[in-house]
């Protein structure tokens, strides 16, 4: 099993290829490539992986969706296909191949995002992310945690409800036929926030003596992100880039050591630490070769092909082979689950 982190950088190559560009190329062999990690990471034992909407009925329908309504709401693009009377409002006027192309790009781009998450909540349990979560937000957490694995786990006891109720000749043929199936899953939801409660109880949870913030931490973190603020503005909106980065950099500072220091007075104990391993190092690696290649500028790199736009004429997208090949970094994750896999099925053998 991979660091969550290490899959937290991977997670955050992929929204900075998607973010930075539409060419259909580079997209492509994103989702390609996503396909393939996903394919080859093994289901965590928790459940997490369980998702009420599977990622090709979501690009499905992202696709279609952004596809039609940017070719009902922009007007623009020289490849008219239809047009919608100009009395409808909004939706009134030409509908051309450009905008419908685009629109699909950017429901792929969707896609794409949703897919990734997607790998992450397969590859990590739900026990490392929390980890990830700085202390000063612990309890926070740990209550998301528990949102986040609470539809997986219905879901599944209402398969194992559905098919022993099957078993036993029940068959659904109107709204009364559900009352057996609800029934038992409202109870067993019950069960479990009971029993969840009381084992948080027996920890100590949320306990009196547990992370108080000082007040004056509040007042430092709330001068913290004003000073953030204060920075940006600054810098984008009037133009001091020296003044703004200055008080960017004291507010993210601020931020930072009073999120440190609540950290600090959550007490918190981990029985086994996560280390760092080659093949999490490796997956590091790859990702920030396949994120920083479309955002470093570079004299070996022409980044002219990253920035397509089908408008006004749709064109044959160009691609770099150099940008083509550093999306391969992506793919190193999946080398790592099937080296661990092929490692497993050879020990089972002999």
């Amino acid at each position: 099993m991979r660091h969550a982190a290490a899959w937290l950088v991977w997670v955050g190559a992929v929204l900075v290829i998607l973010s930075t560009t539409r060419n259909p190329w580079y997209v492509g062999l994103v989702l390609a490539w996503i396909a393939v990690v996903f394919a080859a990471v093994r289901t965590q034992a928790d459940g997490s992986a369980l998702a009420p909407l599977s990622i090709g009925r979501f690009g499905l329908v992202v696709v279609a969706f952004s596809a039609l309504f940017n070719a009902a709401t922009v007007h623009f693009g020289n490849t008219l296909l239809f047009s919608m009377p100009e009395v409808i409002p909004f939706f009134g006027g030409p509908v051309t191949l450009e905008a419908l192309v685009y629109g699909a790009l950017n429901g792929l781009v969707l896609t794409g995002l949703f897919a990734a998450f997607s790998v992450f909540n397969r590859a990590v349990p739900v026990r490392e992310m929390v980890r990830l979560v700085p202390r000063a937000f612990y309890p926070v957490a740990i209550i998301i945690s528990i949102a986040v694995t609470f539809v997986p786990v219905t879901l599944r006891q209402y398969h194992d409800i559905r098919e022993a109720q099957a078993v036993r000749g029940h068959r659904l043929r109107g709204l009364r036929d559900w009352l057996p199936l609800l029934l038992p899953l409202l109870v067993g939801g019950l069960e479990r926030a009971l029993q969840l409660a009381e084992a948080m109880t027996a920890r100590g949870f949320a306990s009196a003596g547990s992370a108080r913030a000082d007040n004056r931490a509040k007042g430092a973190l709330l001068v913290g992100l004003v000073l953030l603020l204060a920075g940006w503005l600054l810098r984008l909106v009037w133009n001091i880039p020296t003044t703004g980065g200055l008080v960017l950099v004291s507010g993210v500072g601020l931020v930072a050591a009073v999120l440190v220091w609540l950290g600090r007075q959550t007490p918190h104990t981990s029985y086994r630490s996560r280390r760092w391993a080659g093949a999490d190092w490796a997956l590091v690696a790859g990702a920030l070769l396949a994120g920083l290649a479309f955002v470093v500028p570079g004299p070996a790199l022409d980044r002219s092909s990253i920035f397509y736009y089908p408008y006004p004429q749709l064109s044959w997208p160009t691609v770099q082979p150099l940008l083509a090949a550093a999306t391969l970094g992506l793919l190193v994750p999946a080398w790592g689950e099937w080296r661990v896999s092929s490692v497993s099925l050879v020990s089972d053998e002999f």
